[in-house]
């Protein structure tokens, strides 16, 4: 093992991205961030509809300059991981990136999901890939692109944490957590080159697999040039986002459950095996790949995006929205008007968040929440009640018995949301740390490059030493989580 060094990690959620400096060695990790950019969906008018796509581009420019500073405030920067959210990806043609890709939301998915299950029903896609259904998963978005005719023209498609690291290093590759996430990827780790055929999409789109820790090149010389980076390579993480962050959960993973908690709540826990069950695929849950051949068995729930689109609502009416006064002013609001659901299709897309709540508790003839703190108080207990249930979920259909629920991410700064789980799942709430994907990102490349070694266990308890978590402990008796009897056994 060498001595500390400095690792970089660029970090690209789906409303900011980052580039982050960490100081790593044995038994120490300094985080530092170096730039912060704004990720603004780029809404364009095709001749037909408005298509919603995301400015890859201009999140690579401010990336490489949050690299060249990160070169400046460094002594010895030796690598540089990448990690992004998921399912997207970019569409190239010899070489060179065809459009902007487009963003998850964009509504053409629909059309897709129509063309996929019209093949392949969503029960056998679940015991082929054991993914959750979400309308936007990559093998539904790229049977849109199929449909445009896009699909065609392409001879390649690169997830995004890929195509940054193919611009920086001009090597290919798709990283395994981000692969699994694609819907084109069998539970034993492999492509399922069959059912890419049965729907219709090119051979070998994607490039090989590879692992989370492996070095994919230096920077190619007119990169380094410009970053002053000169003797720096790019080394794969765990490029899903939610994969690093889960590896970053300072927990023991065989009794606790874990709520990463951004623009999207993924609400889990970690196992060995997938979990192919009709229940788990009732429930849609998902198996997704982690760190060190562990699975994440997750719900998607969905997450802080409620609160950000409605500030930006606020903001767009011209009221002055400050987050954390709002939070303050919700805890002081009566919970009077129940949860609504938040995995309704109406919250997915941008626009008039409050109204759209208002309109979900008019049409079920509840008390409709009016003012802005009202608001975010049901905002917040629902997603409080969505993340209790995801973790009972994920107890019952996987067997672990969760004493103790972690929260990381932004989610974890957000006290009443904190308190709240805590008091509807009747655990202990553990929060932190904030960036648990870009410290998830640093360890893995840092221990690719041997300035740490050992297992996910030893990087969560260097975690738990520098950042430890804040307790939250639940106001109210509840019964704990038991261990459930024959969970798991409904294999398909």
């Amino acid at each position: 093992m060498t001595p500390s060094g400095q690792v970089a990690a660029i970090d690209l959620g789906a409303t900011s991205g980052r580039v982050m400096l960490a100081d790593v060695g044995p038994g120490r990790l300094e985080l530092e961030q170096v730039a912060r950019f704004a990720n603004d969906p780029v809404p364009l008018w095709n001749g037909h509809r408005s298509a919603l796509h995301w400015d890859v581009p201009g999140l690579f420019r401010e990336a490489c300059a949050g690299l060249t500073e990160a070169a400046r405030r460094s002594e010895r920067l030796v690598t540089i991981g990448v990690d992004s959210w998921a399912v997207d990806y970019g569409l190239l043609r010899d070489g060179a990136l065809m459009s902007l890709p487009h963003h998850y939301r964009d509504s053409r998915t629909a059309q897709g999901v129509a063309a996929v299950h019209r093949v392949v029903g969503h029960a056998e896609l679940y015991a082929r890939n054991g993914l959750q259904f979400l309308p936007f998963n990559t093998i539904y978005q790229l049977a849109a692109e199929k449909l445009s005719g896009q699909l065609d023209l392409a001879d390649r498609a690169l997830l995004i944490p890929d195509l940054i690291g193919y611009w920086l290093t001009g090597r290919a590759g798709t990283e395994r957590t981000n692969a699994s996430t694609t819907g084109l990827l069998r539970t034993d780790g492999r492509w399922d080159d069959e059912l890419a055929q049965c729907v219709g999409l090119p051979d070998r789109l994607f490039p090989d697999l590879v692992e989370p820790g492996t070095e994919l090149g230096p920077l190619l010389p007119p990169v380094a040039d410009r970053l002053s980076l000169p003797a720096t390579t790019v080394t794969t993480v765990a490029s899903h986002d939610t994969a690093s962050a889960v590896a970053a959960v300072p927990m023991n993973a065989t009794a606790a459950a874990y709520i990463s908690c951004g623009t999207w709540g993924l609400v889990g826990v970690e196992l060995a095996h997938p979990v192919i069950t009709t229940a788990g695929r009732d429930a849609n849950f998902t198996n997704e790949a982690g760190v060190d051949g562990r699975v994440r068995y997750l719900h998607n729930v969905m997450g802080l995006w409620l609160l950000s689109e409605t500030v930006r609502q606020y903001e767009r009416a011209g009221f002055r929205a400050d987050l954390s006064e709002l939070l303050a002013q919700a805890a002081e609001v009566r919970p009077v008007f129940g949860v609504f659901d938040t995995a309704d299709p109406r919250f997915l897309a941008p626009g008039d968040m409050p109204g759209r709540i208002r309109d979900w508790y008019h049409e079920h003839g509840l008390q409709v929440p009016m003012t802005r703190p009202e608001i975010v108080r049901v905002i917040v207990e629902s997603l409080a009640a969505a993340f209790a249930d995801g973790v009972r979920l994920a107890a019952e259909l996987s067997g672990t018995p969760v004493r103790t629920v972690h929260i990381v991410g932004g989610g974890s700064q957000n006290r009443l949301l904190c308190q709240l789980t805590a008091d509807r799942a009747g655990l202990p709430v553990l929060a932190g740390p904030v960036e648990a994907t870009a410290i998830g990102n640093v360890l893995i490349s840092a221990r690719a490059h041997r300035l740490i070694d050992g297992d996910l266990d030893a990087m969560r308890h260097l975690v738990a030493t520098r950042f430890p978590p804040q307790r939250y402990v639940p106001r109210t008796h509840r019964t704990r989580i038991p261990r459930p009897v024959g969970a798991g056994k409904d294999l398909l």
